[in-house]
């Protein structure tokens, strides 16, 4: 059975349950699949890798960029997709689709794509439901509720049922 490690850095925790929602979704397609946070991560034996980063500011987690260096060997030698989660609000979609500054620096694509990626996806995000600082508890208060969690469930099982796709052998 294939091994699949999905791994996530994640400040407030939306990263987090998007990466437990891919990991379903590959249990669900009858891979063997390990969820954990991207500090505690360990490549093993793993026959593929998932690995996704908050954005803030226009870039990933230090964390998610350190184990993406560390590892980059590693990576190159499995298949392995990255994700990222970023814009909230009434026109997070629209952000997404004019490519805006919710993409991760050009490096992180750079260095992911130099070790083989075979995929990068961006998808909406949540705002902090305990925010903290200025800038956080600014961007709760300023945003109507409605618009405070902008994630696509339905988007994030359908990118990850095209990752089983491409780990099942053919005549599975």
């Amino acid at each position: 059975m294939t091994r699949v490690l999905v791994t996530y850095a994640s400040k407030h925790g939306s990263t987090g349950e998007i990466a437990r929602a891919i990991a379903d979704e590959l249990r669900e397609r009858h891979l063997d699949v390990d969820c954990v946070d991207v500090e505690v991560a360990s490549l093993g034996a793993f026959d593929a890798v998932i690995l996704g980063s908050a954005v803030y500011m226009g870039r990933w987690r230090s964390e998610a960029r350190h184990f993406l260096k560390k590892h980059l060997d590693s990576l190159s030698k499995v298949p392995f997709w990255i994700f990222s989660s970023g814009p909230v609000g009434e026109k997070a979609q629209e952000d997404l689709d004019k490519n805006s500054k919710w993409l991760e620096p050009h490096k992180v694509l750079e260095i992911a794509e130099e070790a083989g990626m075979r995929g990068h996806i961006v998808f909406a995000g949540r705002l902090p439901t305990e925010p903290e600082g200025f800038m956080e508890n600014s961007m709760v208060r300023n945003t109507p509720e409605e618009f405070s969690d902008s994630r696509d469930w339905d988007a994030i099982r359908r990118w990850a049922d095209e990752v089983a796709e491409q780990l099942q052998p053919a005549h599975a």
